[in-house]
């Protein structure tokens, strides 16, 4: 049977220990003594699992982000220079929304 990192995660000591009864690996020796912190490590280390948890990440094309950044700077700009608090605020807020689109898809 299949296992995945996030399947055995999700299971209890005794779940774990049993799965690690069924394996004939060195990394799960003494499977009866260890926690279920080091019992996970040893059952991914014998059965080849990926134990990093991967970021999801969405498709973010941060060329054009940064470009409508840049497109927005210049129209803060310009509204800084006719004084339009209106505006200002909006392009704050645009630009800030977009700064942490790039911040989110880089983690």
């Amino acid at each position: 049977m299949e296992h995945t990192f996030e399947e055995l995660k999700k299971k209890t000591v005794a779940q774990l220990r049993e799965i690690a009864s069924g394996i004939d690996h060195e990394a799960v020796k003494g499977y009866t003594q260890l926690n279920k912190d080091h019992l996970l490590k040893a059952v991914c280390t014998a059965l080849g699992i990926d134990m990093h948890e991967h970021h999801i990440s969405h498709e973010v094309h941060k060329s054009e982000i940064k470009k409508l950044i840049k497109d927005l700077k210049k129209k803060r700009d310009e509204a800084l220079a006719a004084k339009n608090r209106a505006d200002l605020k909006f392009v704050h807020k645009k630009i800030h929304h977009y700064k942490r689109a790039l911040r989110r898809a880089a983690t």
